[in-house]
């Protein structure tokens, strides 16, 4: 009975056809875009990161740069802290800093002071000149 219905022709149903698979191009294509959004994302990072520490660096200049002398006191103490993060950078602008710092020593601990001098302006601004901005 299984001869018979072997010989038994189907109508119905189709022969297979070969279907092209291109999965294999969309995984390459998919893989090398992910890999294109990493890379650039990373990229990306890493200039934010290096941006924001030059900025830091040019925020501290500006403020620096724009103290108010006319209140001799509150000037000695700003020119001292914000002065002393462009110290650690080279030799030179350590020694710029401690020399300006000795100038402005009288002005920070003394209850009443007078107008800072030209002198210690000129190396507040000499000190200025040295940072390199």
């Amino acid at each position: 009975m299984s001869q018979r219905m072997v010989d038994i022709p189907v109508y119905d149903i189709k022969p297979l056809v070969a279907v092209p698979d291109y999965s294999f191009y969309f995984f390459i294509v998919l893989t090398m875009i992910t890999i294109a959004i990493a890379v650039s994302t990373v990229l990306f990072l890493v200039k934010k990161f290096r941006r924001r520490g030059e900025s830091e660096r040019q925020q501290r200049y500006a403020q620096l740069s724009s103290i108010d002398l006319s209140d001799p006191k509150k000037a000695a103490y700003a020119m001292c802290e914000i002065g002393r993060y462009f110290a650690r950078e080279n030799e030179r602008s350590e020694k710029g800093y401690r020399n300006l710092f000795e100038r402005l020593e009288p002005y920070k601990y003394a209850p009443n002071v007078d107008d800072i001098d030209d002198e210690t302006i000129g190396y507040y601004r000499l000190y200025l000149s040295i940072i390199d901005a």
